[in-house]
């Protein structure tokens, strides 16, 4: 099992953040390579497709509100893994004015080397992360 972390600064506050991204279903919100989402089985699933069309499922396995993060896993996607776990996290900047958000990820590579499901993912969360920081300074 590999595994790979992508932590953003962002200048507002957590709770704004989370606002934002705490929902299951927010993906589509703030991360331009999702552009569309819908929740089945009560929210606890949700339904994605990427640009080219591929159907990504995941299902969500802890959410903690009061902590601000969400565990989720994929049930069904065109990655090259399995035994997929990941945790987007906000949390308090240092400074008690910013947050620090924190996407990590652990995954069995399948027909990959661990560096390339790696970079996979790592290029995932850091596309990501920077949208969202982008979408607090617009």
């Amino acid at each position: 099992m590999t595994h790979t972390t992508i932590t953003i600064k962002i200048y507002a506050s957590p709770e704004h953040v989370w606002q934002l991204i705490g929902g299951f279903d927010s993906l589509a919100d703030w991360l331009p390579y999702i552009p569309s989402s819908k929740v089945t089985e009560g929210g606890r699933v949700r339904h994605l497709a990427n640009p080219d069309g591929d159907a990504i499922v995941e299902r969500l396995e802890v959410f903690n509100d009061k902590e601000r993060y969400y565990t989720y896993s994929i049930m069904k996607a065109p990655f090259p893994v399995t035994d997929y776990l990941s945790t987007i996290h906000v949390m308090e900047g240092t400074d008690g004015e910013s947050s620090l958000v924190e996407w990590s990820g652990s995954f069995t590579p399948v027909g990959v080397s661990d560096e390339e499901a790696i970079d996979l993912f790592h290029g995932i969360y850091k596309d990501g992360l920077e949208a969202l920081h982008q979408a607090f300074l617009d």
